[in-house]
């Protein structure tokens, strides 16, 4: 009996599992089913050359035997060739349409866990409770009912036709031969009938209790997303992990700054540019106490800050790390720099003119 707890629908991933292990809906009655039903059609429209291969094979041996070259051997092969010939055609069609039944419930399957040996499977006391189970007397039933209809329907046709039954034994050969072949082929075209319209039931039976055994309950779907996508918490700690490193890769790149821009207190967006460099690159930007961060680096290193709001907002909102400045922002950042930069060549000038 199903779990009271399982009222979720398997998930895809769960469903891959169980097809990995060779646990598809399918019905073995539906592929035996297609296989009669194509055998029925093809001997019905193959009947007559059936006739014209045993009115050859029989010409032949009787050719043979009058200028008395038949044996018993020639015979048999003769006689192996004909059915081959009538047969081969009927088998291979009904065969194809049995896998195009198999394929078409579950597609191609291999399960090459479902190869390994299970000992457990040659205990004949495991047999014998398999046996007696209640699945065992479900399969004995459900192969009972369309038998039942089958004979059904053969008790309906000879009831009909049982007067002219009775009557038989004055029809020709020929005649007896077409009465008995439409109704025998009467009974095998409703029985093929029988056994397809059983069989689609069937396999809807067994897709059915195909998704009871694989539902899940929650519990269940908690532990399948832990197991694919992480425990939350240490996805957490993970992301938490990278941010600092990330952090601190920033904080030493501050250290190459040629300028930092502040808000002043709310964002820092630090600067550097090389002569050799297109244009002016964010190498670290921090909001808030990240950013109280950079400054202190930038002032613990002698890093020129520049407080100027909208810029300092721009940058952080428009620029990635690592990316360079947009061309709109390339005027005002760059009077800051140059500004910066003269600064620094006076100071350089006026320590040089000390020394001396």
């Amino acid at each position: 009996m199903a779990d009271s707890n399982k009222t979720e629908q398997a998930s895809p991933r769960k469903r891959q599992k169980a097809r990995e292990k060779g646990q598809v809906a399918r019905s073995r009655d539906l592929m035996s089913s297609l296989a009669v039903g194509t055998m029925v059609l093809l001997f019905a429209t193959q009947a007559p050359g059936f006739a014209a291969h045993w009115r050859a094979l029989l010409s032949r041996s009787l050719d043979a035997a009058v200028i008395g070259d038949l044996s018993e051997t020639p015979l048999l092969t003769w006689t192996g060739l004909t059915v081959v010939r009538a047969i081969s055609l009927i088998v291979w069609l009904s065969w194809m349409a049995a896998m195009l039944g198999a394929l078409a419930q579950g597609g191609l399957v291999f399960a090459p866990s479902a190869l390994q040996p299970n000992f457990s499977r040659l205990s004949p006391a495991s047999r014998l409770e398999q046996l007696f189970s209640l699945p065992s007397v479900g399969r004995l039933l459900k192969s009972l009912l369309p038998g039942a209809a089958i004979v059904y329907l053969a008790v309906g046709i000879l009831s009909r036709e049982w007067n002219t039954l009775l009557g038989a034994a004055h029809f020709g050969v020929n005649r007896l031969a077409a009465y008995l072949m439409a109704h025998v082929f009467e009974l095998a075209w409703k029985a093929a009938l029988v056994l397809l319209v059983w069989s689609g039931a069937d396999y809807a039976i067994e897709k059915h209790k195909l998704g009871s055994d694989l539902r899940m309950s929650k519990q269940d779907q908690r532990d399948e997303y832990k197991e694919t996508e992480g425990n939350p918490a240490t996805k957490a700690r993970i992301r938490r992990l990278r941010r600092q490193i990330r952090r601190r890769r920033m904080l030493d790149e501050v250290k190459k700054a040629s300028v930092v821009i502040t808000n002043p207190n709310e964002f820092a967006v630090a600067l550097e540019y090389r002569l050799d460099m297109p244009a002016p690159m964010v190498v670290a930007k921090g909001r808030n106490l990240f950013a109280q961060q950079i400054k202190q680096i930038a002032l613990w290193h002698g890093i020129p800050m520049v407080e100027n709001r909208p810029l300092a907002h721009a940058l952080y909102r428009a620029v990635e790390v690592g990316q360079s400045i947009p061309p709109k922002l390339y005027a005002v950042v760059a009077a800051i720099l140059a500004a910066i930069f003269r600064a620094q060549e006076r100071a350089g000038g006026a320590a040089a003119q000390a020394g001396r």
